[in-house]
């Protein structure tokens, strides 16, 4: 069996990795999902980030199952920002593709008619679409699309299994911060990150993306406060995870704080967009705005359990919509 992925994890269809080393999170999730439903599938990666070549639209023709896999793809001005890149003329030709815990690019006003036609031919009318928040759904289904269900994002289903006793609940020595360099609030930043150099004896940072690194530099070179900065690279954030270094996470990257969360570390995600609040609004993620210091400063301090709560329900129905294609393979 053959299944078809727009995968945000790489860059083009030459096979480059993201520079938004998120997104690699994200893949591993969607992957995980997807071979776990379809043992022993053929998964043929089509970047989001590019416009597929006419070789990739034939292969992806003989492909069983299309899925878009994962991060902030919609958007209500699809015909001007095309972060999913992807038309109507290539599409009408391809197997209507299942949305994969997909979200909404930012707060906006209703879609426009070429975003609600764009949704309306390419994605599937048959089967149920998953997303990550309640604001997509509710975008989506403003556009035509009801056939939609909350399952929460990929990266975070293996928390059903985590029980709050499982991650700590209070304050370490160590913390791990992660700042995102196309949301820049310089003054805003440097406050948290006093904050943080005030409360913990040692702080790491991972670079997420590619000009995180520069811009905490930055900001770390005004404080004139020592960090360990680690490696742009998905393997040292994961040999760090690895490392048994107790540590808090407290950053404005999403998904970096939730990779911290799965291997069951304290964390509170930093709200820069509609993303984590809108998460955290459906799960109880742990997340604060940028500017509540006074809300950061004691959830650092103060005992807090993490308790994650997961829709199981939209989560196995969306699964359970591909048992007729597992039984024919």
């Amino acid at each position: 069996m053959k299944i078809c992925l727009f995968d945000p994890g790489i860059e083009d269809n030459d096979g480059s990795p993201s520079v938004n080393l998120g997104d690699l999170i994200i893949q591993e999730a969607v992957q995980r999902e997807i071979t776990s439903l379809f043992s022993g599938c053929e998964v043929l990666q089509i970047s989001t980030h590019v416009f597929p070549t006419q070789k990739h639209l034939d292969l992806a023709r003989s492909c069983s199952l299309t899925f878009v896999g994962g991060t902030n793809l919609l958007n209500s001005r699809m015909n001007l920002s095309k972060k999913w890149k992807v038309s109507i003329k290539q599409q009408l030709k391809q197997s209507k593709p299942i949305l994969h815990g997909v979200g909404w690019q930012i707060y906006q006003n209703t879609p426009n008619l070429y975003t609600k036609f764009l949704l309306n031919i390419v994605l599937s009318t048959k089967l149920f679409h998953s997303v990550r928040d309640n604001y997509t759904k509710a975008k989506l289904e403003s556009a035509g699309i009801r056939n939609v269900l909350n399952t929460g994002c990929p990266t975070m289903w293996p928390l059903i299994n985590t029980r709050p006793e499982e991650i700590p609940y209070t304050k370490s020595e160590t913390a791990m911060v992660m700042l995102t360099d196309y949301s820049k609030r310089p003054e805003l930043d440097r406050k948290l990150l006093e904050l943080i150099f005030c409360k913990y004896r040692k702080v790491f940072v991972w670079p997420q993306g590619r000009g995180d690194r520069e811009y905490v530099s930055g900001l770390v070179s005004e404080l004139q406060f020592p960090i360990v900065m680690l490696e742009h690279s998905y393997q040292a954030f994961s040999n760090f995870l690895k490392s048994g270094i107790h540590f808090d996470y407290i950053g404005t990257r999403l998904h970096g704080g939730i990779k911290c969360l799965l291997a069951k570390k304290r964390s509170l995600i930093i709200e820069i967009d509609n993303r984590a609040k809108e998460i955290a609004q459906d799960t109880n993620l742990p997340t604060a705005d940028r500017s509540e210091l006074q809300k950061i400063s004691q959830w650092i301090d103060s005992p807090s359990v993490t308790n994650i709560q997961l829709d199981l329900d939209s989560i196995n129905r969306w699964k359970s919509q591909f048992s007729k294609f597992i039984a024919k393979k």
